[in-house]
């Protein structure tokens, strides 16, 4: 689209109103760079803007607050292009590099906020506080004299006090049990690592898991890690899980899919209208390049997740299950403006080996594209893949058994695996989004951690020896009845197996960590059990990556 038309667009667009088409008009000429089109415009309408603001500065009756104008500008002139190219602020580009660089700097605990009171979950290996003996079940009452309890501080409040420069000092006191005085810390603040890797351990004596939460800078780090272990501990076969994994870097998400790909193997291709094919093949011999594969997707799997899903399909090299993927298939560049804010621009498309644009369409709205999920919902395509419908157009095959797969909206699974319909998950949804369920957890575990750490030396023996009694559940519901929370017998009855299963994980999370969390909600999760199902019967497995 011609910079004329597209400018003529936005100001006929209905998303911009009228202070926004002056902000429009301002910012035109400054988003256009050399070498686009209508050149003679760009000049006119830089002398036009030029003029405009001299007016306005010189004879407009009120002030004007242009910054805000010209980034409400920004926003509506990218929504019009499409819902993935969008701005970003000088301090909301400092948040989102975070986790794709892999760390941040700050004293390097997971907390959270119990009575009001900031709850250490655990200090972060290898960081500032564990190397100083700050212990999980310790309370931040002071940081920097200030006092932080019972003051109705926010998690971003306490985020802004822990985190800062390398090499900064803050100083913490702290409230311990079994200790009749605070404890005083002053912490050196260091980088903190980010891990993009939740899980890995053995499911059985040859199938390997692992969850991975993004793509970062870390993350084939922690994947070669994890792999040699669980190698050393026998893996043959392995079920990786994406579901929930928004993306993140493309070259984590090509370096990834290279360990499963022999050597000269497409992995993705992307070009636009500006840029030239630009191909990504697998290098030399990968770790995993032999067993049986199995990816784990969700509505929730986009981007980066869906290279790598879309690879392993097209190759045959694995069987794909969960429901259709986000279906997010543009290629953003950051251009980065005076001030430290970023514009990502969509600059091309990314294809899988067989062809397929994965991108959904958006020509509904970006308000429709973002409520994707409801509209998945309200459709029946969360509960049946029947309620999915392709044109013969977006048809696609395979590179070696010639399958049928499909593009244009997503990764569709080789099997499907539809949301459990039947719990109802009302009261059980309203625990957890209120910080019921977490709040007991930590009440629970403060109150017993040495006991538990006493009896359950290791988790396998936690596993399958720990019981959530009815007992707990009565103490949680009591909990709830004091927040206000009106019961929903029902609702109780009916998901009491899934609040007992996630109580038991939550409490593996808090003496242990994330990946013994996972290990302990997937003992009951109906789309891994079908994969450990089917990877370990290897007939039903070729069988299921045969089938046209």
């Amino acid at each position: 689209m011609s910079g004329v038309r597209l400018f003529e667009k936005l100001l006929k667009s209905k998303l911009v109103n009228s202070k926004l088409r002056i902000g429009s008009i301002m910012l035109f000429s400054w988003l256009m760079f050399s070498g686009v089109s209508d050149a003679q415009f760009l000049s006119e309408q830089t002398m036009k803007l030029d003029k405009a603001l001299r007016l306005i500065d010189s004879y407009y009756v009120d002030s004007v607050d242009r910054d805000g104008l010209v980034e409400d500008a920004i926003i509506s002139m990218l929504k019009e292009l499409d819902p993935h190219s969008v701005y970003i602020t000088k301090d909301e580009v400092k948040k989102m590099n975070e986790p794709l660089v892999g760390n941040f700097e700050g004293i390097g605990v997971q907390f959270n906020l119990l009575y009001d009171t900031i709850f250490i979950i655990s200090p972060i290996s290898g960081g500032p506080s564990e190397k100083l003996g700050i212990l999980p079940g310790d309370r931040i009452i002071y940081i920097d004299g200030e006092n932080v309890a019972g003051t109705g501080i926010s998690t971003n409040g306490v985020r802004d006090r822990l985190l800062g420069k390398k090499g900064t000092k803050v100083k913490v006191e702290i409230m311990r049990r079994g200790e009749a005085e605070l404890l005083d810390f002053t912490i050196v603040r260091d980088k903190i690592p980010i891990y993009s890797l939740d899980a890995a351990y053995m499911m059985d004596e040859d199938v390997g898991y692992m969850r991975f939460n993004r793509f970062s800078a870390t993350t084939m780090n922690e994947m070669n890690k994890a792999v040699e272990k669980l190698q050393n501990e026998g893996m043959q076969n392995l079920i990786l899980d994406l579901r929930k994994n928004g993306g993140g870097l493309l070259d984590a998400a090509v370096k990834m899919a290279d360990e499963f790909l022999g050597k000269g193997k497409l992995i993705v291709y992307m070009k636009g209208s500006k840029l030239p094919q630009q191909d990504f093949t697998a290098s030399s011999a990968g770790k995993l390049e032999e067993g049986r594969l199995i990816i784990l997707v969700d509505e929730g799997s986009a981007s980066s997740s869906e290279i790598v899903t879309g690879a392993i399909q097209d190759w045959d090299r694995g069987l794909v299950i969960g429901r259709r993927s986000f279906g997010k298939g543009l290629v953003q560049r950051p251009f980065y403006l005076t001030d430290g804010s970023m514009i990502r621009l969509t600059i091309a498309r990314y294809y899988t080996p067989s062809g397929r644009l994965i991108q959904r369409s958006y020509k509904d709205g970006y308000d429709n594209y973002l409520n994707d999920f409801t509209s998945r919902y309200a459709s029946g395509e969360l509960m049946s893949a029947d309620s999915i419908v392709f044109p013969d157009s977006l048809r696609f095959q395979t590179k070696i058994n010639k399958r049928t797969v499909y593009g244009g909206g997503g990764i569709m699974p080789d099997i499907f695996i539809p949301i459990d319909t039947t719990v109802n998950y009302a009261y059980y949804n309203l625990l957890a989004a209120r910080g019921i369920i977490n709040n007991y957890v930590l009440s629970y575990v403060d109150g017993n951690r040495s006991q538990l750490e006493k009896i359950y030396k290791e988790f396998k023996v936690y596993r399958s020896e720990f019981i959530v009694d009815d007992s707990m559940i009565a103490d949680l519901l009591k909990m709830a009845d004091k927040k206000g929370l009106p019961r929903n017998e029902s609702s109780i009855e009916s998901s009491g197996d899934q609040l007992k299963l996630l109580i038991k994980a939550l409490i593996a999370r808090d003496i242990w960590d994330m990946s013994e969390y996972f290990e302990m909600l997937n003992t009951g999760d109906e789309t891994v059990i079908k994969a450990l199902e089917i990877i370990n019967n290897s007939a039903l497995f070729d069988k299921k990556l045969a089938e046209r």
